[in-house]
């Protein structure tokens, strides 16, 4: 089927595909790929995401397989029920917690890009180890994470996020099985996608969402076409689109070429966004 990558048996092997990503991120990293504060979007405020990877616990009899771990965002939040990766904007206690990061011996310094990056370019490393230090802040106030329980894979490259002003930074790391999470009230639950699904050109749609006159301006139009990926989870289809699509797919265009199907060629969803979509409460609905 058009669009389905190559190495799909990666999956199922952690070690392997924890080296391939770390191998292809590597290669990306060079001077360019780092946009300082400078060089973000003026008036954009710096966010940093965590990508997580991990093995997903499989079923009785089945293999275990790699997955990714997204947040569905609560309703006390802006853009509830939303599929997200943990993280925010990066605080000045973050600046401490990263030249802590860029010391000999930290998790960030065993990353096999680090040394020569520091060398190279100290003002990128800085940089970094800057947006790692306030994704795993962000990622132990919103899940629990275990900081010491994660390996970083290496950064992707900046999203945008039009309707915040926000550059988004995503940091990939891979998570050891941590089976208890303390989930802040920024939280509903966690949702885990097999990247078997994710490779999966069937999984995808348009979804297309009614936008309400006060949002017309954000979105140029009443109305709005965005890929999207469905999977069902426990039961429940859940749904990612939007800026942690957009990261998810060039993760998956990067380490195993997948690209996702012309959006004209995709079935339909339909949705809509309430009043309160952008301010918390109720608001993302699928239909």
């Amino acid at each position: 089927m058009k669009g389905e990558p190559a190495d799909l048996d990666l999956v199922f092997d952690a070690a392997a595909l924890r080296r391939r990503v770390v191998e292809i991120l590597s290669k990306e990293c060079g001077h360019d790929f780092f946009p300082l504060n400078g060089d973000c979007a003026e008036g954009d405020r710096t966010s940093s995401v965590l990508l997580l990877l991990g093995e997903l616990l499989p079923r009785k009899g089945a293999v275990a397989e790699a997955g990714i771990i997204l947040n569905k965002r609560s309703q006390q939040v802006r853009q509830p029920g939303d599929l997200c990766c943990p993280g925010g904007s990066v605080e000045k206690f973050d600046l401490f917690l990263g030249r802590l990061l860029a010391l000999r011996g930290s998790t960030l310094s065993k990353w096999p890009c680090w040394r020569r990056l520091k060398t190279a370019h100290p003002e990128d490393a800085a940089f970094l180890s800057l947006l790692y230090a306030a994704g795993l802040r962000e990622g132990w106030e919103e899940m629990g994470i275990n900081p010491f329980g994660l390996t970083f894979l290496g950064p992707l490259p900046t999203q945008s996020l039009i309707m915040y002003q926000q550059s988004i930074h995503p940091m990939v790391a891979w998570m050891s099985r941590q089976k208890r999470f303390r989930l802040s009230q920024e939280v509903e639950k966690i949702v885990r996608f097999p990247l078997r699904a994710l490779l999966d050109p069937r999984n995808y749609a348009c979804y297309r969402i009614n936008v309400p006159a006060h949002l017309e301006w954000k979105f140029k139009n009443e109305r709005a076409d965005f890929p999207c990926f469905v999977y069902t989870v426990e039961g429940r289809s859940e749904l990612l689109w939007g800026a942690t699509f957009r990261i998810v797919t060039q993760f998956l265009e990067m380490i195993f070429g997948f690209k996702v199907p012309d959006i004209g060629d995709l079935p339909l969803i339909l949705g809509r966004l309430d009043e309160n979509y952008v301010n918390g409460g109720t608001g993302n609905s699928v239909r």
